[in-house]
């Protein structure tokens, strides 16, 4: 069973991911200013469920691998956090690309459609994938008596998803109602994106210092 301090901790640190702006906030965002609310909000479902393909990924296959191996968990480690800082640097010098998801003019499109492009932005987000790939075994426990660790890190990554179908619906309803205010500074955007780089930058610090507990 899991623990609640599993759980909190997890879901804490997930948030913080989540709510930083990256591919999937960018997404979200850009649907939002050119193809309004309901279909940014479609797309985010099937965000969740591209995530939710991540997550089963690394339970069943990159995950199990990296709980077995002391030496693969520390090579995926230290490989995923300088690529969470190479995000974040990036964030920081392209701060401004979120600005430019403004000026984007696509066609509307149907809700089908609209879940299919959320579940490709889902299931090929970077980010998530190294987030899930190194968090996930950090949070399962492997004493005796615990679930196995596959349901643990299924269980877990389920809460990945659900806060992000949280937080980027409120990313949408936030780029729909105030798309004039945003248009109008750009520069406010680019401090957005600037301030999300350096939190990724700290997050990959932090994945980096932070030891396996067995």
């Amino acid at each position: 069973m899991l623990r609640a301090s599993q759980v909190l901790a997890f879901a804490a640190v997930a948030a913080v991911l989540i709510a930083i702006p990256g591919p999937s906030v960018l997404f979200t965002v850009g649907r939002a200013l050119t193809v309004g609310r309901r279909a940014a909000l479609v797309s985010i479902v099937g965000n969740g469920l591209g995530v939710f393909a991540q997550v089963v990924a690394v339970a069943f296959g990159v995950g199990g691998l990296v709980e077995r191996s002391v030496a693969v968990f520390t090579i995926v480690k230290w490989a995923g956090a300088a690529y969470l800082v190479y995000l974040g640097v990036q964030a920081i010098r392209h701060r401004r690309s979120t600005a430019e998801a403004l000026a984007a003019r696509v066609t509307p499109v149907r809700h089908r459609r609209a879940v299919w492009d959320g579940f490709v932005v889902g299931a090929t987000n970077p980010k998530t994938i190294v987030f899930l790939t190194i968090a996930l075994p950090e949070f399962t426990g492997h004493t005796a008596g615990t679930m196995p660790v596959r349901l643990q890190m299924l269980l877990l990554g389920a809460l990945f998803p659900a806060i992000a179908l949280v937080l980027d619906s409120l990313w949408a309803t936030a780029a729909d109602t105030a798309r004039r205010w945003l248009a109008g500074s750009p520069r406010r955007l680019a401090l957005v994106g600037g301030a999300g780089g350096l939190a990724m930058i700290g997050l990959g610090v932090s994945i980096a210092a932070t030891g396996r507990k067995d």
